[in-house]
């Protein structure tokens, strides 16, 4: 497994890399990607609307239109309203009417999870100073993740939530908090060298550590929806990582918290 984990990442890191660094239309297509890919695996994963391909694609292609709103954003109110009342008679014809609010939450559901959350990483990047804000958002995830992958491989004991994800530990969340420390630091110091951010070492650290937090809230939350689910990896895209959804939930919550941040804060 390590090894298909450090192949995909050969692969898929450069690929980030080039996108968020030559922008629009790139990287506004590679989150397309990955929402498109992510909503057809959390359709997948609900047996009932696996089922159900018209909603499948329905949902997929309103989560795809939320996705890109930052760039249209004057018209999303009007968008939200045509899809929900879209759906809603959609379902109206083809659900049975005990399963009709169920589909239709699980359609929702996956529409706003990954379509509207991941549309913060469109927002970031179009921000000033942008390219930088996304580096450091995304590798300090990354580095996130990989510490508490081996951190808890090699020294969990304690679980963490045992009734959500039982491999996940107190060691390996502070394995990753660390490393997103670490992590944050390193990326800082680079973007000092093409990109400086305005930002003070003690707030790199800040961010560091809310980064690892929201990081691995976001992979719990996505551990809580496969268990809800019955199911032990969201697809196989990615070799020695699951799917789309396993490899980018600790990124949905992030890319949202870092946008506020700036705005907020910077």
């Amino acid at each position: 497994m390590l090894k298909q984990r450090i192949f995909t990442a050969a692969v898929g890191i450069p690929l980030i890399i080039l996108a968020v660094w030559f922008g629009d239309p790139w990287f506004s297509l590679l989150i397309a990607a990955v929402v498109l890919l992510g909503t057809f695996e959390f359709y997948h994963m609900s047996t009932n609307l696996n089922k159900r391909y018209p909603l499948t694609y329905f949902g997929s292609s309103w989560a795809l239109v939320l996705a890109l709103s930052p760039h249209y954003i004057n018209i999303l109110p009007i968008v939200i309203t045509a899809a929900v009342a879209i759906s809603l008679v959609w379902l109206l014809r083809l659900s049975p009417q005990k399963k009709a609010f169920y589909d239709w939450a699980w359609l929702v559901a996956g529409v706003f999870y990954v379509g509207w959350m991941l549309s913060y990483w469109v927002n970031l990047r179009i921000l000033e100073d942008g390219k930088g804000w996304v580096y450091l958002a995304i590798f300090t995830t990354f580095a996130n993740d990989t510490g508490a992958f081996f951190v808890g491989r090699a020294w969990g004991k304690h679980k963490l939530a045992s009734a959500i994800s039982p491999g996940k530990t107190w060691e390996g969340a502070l394995g990753g908090l660390l490393s997103a420390i670490m992590g944050a630091i390193i990326v800082f110091l680079i973007l000092n060298l093409l990109s400086p951010l305005p930002l003070g070492y003690w707030q790199v650290i800040l961010l560091g550590c809310l980064i690892s937090l929201f990081a691995q809230l976001g992979d719990l939350v996505e551990s809580l929806l496969k268990r809800n689910m019955g199911v032990k990896e969201s697809g196989k895209l990615l070799p020695g990582h699951g799917g789309i959804l396993d490899r980018f939930d600790s990124l949905i919550f992030v890319g949202a918290m870092v946008y506020y941040y700036v705005i907020w804060t910077v």
